[in-house]
């Protein structure tokens, strides 16, 4: 491993690389540099102008594929932020290759990650909340508001024809200032049909994994993502301990939180547990059913 610093900000790669052409977008005020897609990430702006800056190619210290793969992937991803633009999706400004690099530049989008397991340490160690948990101390209207914006993109996901792949609250931006939610992260997803070729290794957390997402062959399609989103928002809504966490992962099986652990109405229950069926054919067989209910529920 090698640190490197670039407008006195640090960051580490497995071997050296001079990335300084990042400057042309203005002063890097942030890295993130432990992504498991093998991208290195920068804040870079400049007077009333800031950019997220994705770069692949670089040798990234916890990346989980090569830097070969991880360029293809970034240069599939770019599609996918044309393809699917929304209110709520980051907006790409330009992307290019540099070298055997390749560079995807996106505004900035103001808030924070709800999954930014880089800073866990950090927050332990200062006794301070992360933004996870500040995200679910807000009072359920702001978290419904959210709720209702992830589900007009996942409707226009469908609609287009893609399913989502490793959606997870690592996906999201919560502005806390401006109770905005963003969508950030969009790179695995893929255009229908969709199959998991790769078994219980199919990209996703194992808190909101369906069971089909363990299984080679099976067909992952809108039911699928519509256990996501039920996981995601038992999340939102619902109280687990340390304990019920460390059972999913230890199960590879999502399991919803218990009626007494839960903050919203019996009916946005009833939804949610249709929703995250472990039996595909007894859920939501589309986003749009699921949104329609859902919304009925919420309101």
């Amino acid at each position: 491993m090698v640190k490197q610093t670039i407008d006195g900000i640090e960051y580490r790669l497995k071997v050296p690389r001079d990335l300084t052409f990042i400057r042309k977008y203005g002063t890097v005020f942030t890295v993130i540099d432990e992504t498991g897609s093998g991208c290195i990430c920068f804040g870079v702006g400049q007077n009333d102008q800031r950019f997220f800056i994705k770069i692949a190619g670089a040798d990234t210290i916890e990346g989980e594929v090569s830097p070969e793969e991880a360029v293809l992937d970034l240069k599939r991803a770019v599609g996918l932020y044309t393809a699917l633009t929304h209110p709520s999706l980051i907006r790409l400004v330009e992307h290019y290759p540099k070298d055997d690099l390749y560079v995807a530049v996106f505004e900035w989008v103001e808030g924070e990650g709800l999954f930014d397991h880089w800073n866990f340490e950090k927050y332990e160690r200062l006794g301070i909340r992360s933004p996870n948990e500040r995200f679910k101390a807000l009072p359920a209207e702001k978290k419904i508001a959210a709720a209702l914006d992830i589900l007009s993109f996942f409707e226009n996901v469908a609609a287009k024809g893609y399913r989502a792949c490793d959606f997870y609250d690592g996906s999201l931006i919560y502005d806390f200032d401006r109770d905005r939610l963003m969508i950030c992260d969009i790179d695995l997803f893929r255009p229908a049909p969709v199959i998991n070729e790769t078994g219980e290794d199919y990209w996703g957390t194992k808190r909101l994994k369906a069971p089909e997402e363990y299984q080679k062959g099976a067909v992952i399609d809108e039911a699928t993502n519509v256990f996501t989103l039920g996981a995601l928002f038992f999340d939102f809504f619902g109280k687990y301990t340390e304990d019920q966490i460390r059972l999913r992962y230890k199960e590879n099986a999502f399991s919803p939180c218990r009626p007494e652990q839960w903050t919203l109405s019996g009916d946005v229950y009833r939804v949610l547990l249709k929703a995250t069926m472990p039996d595909r054919e007894k859920r939501y067989q589309s986003i749009r059913e699921f949104a329609e209910d859902f919304r009925a529920a919420v309101h």
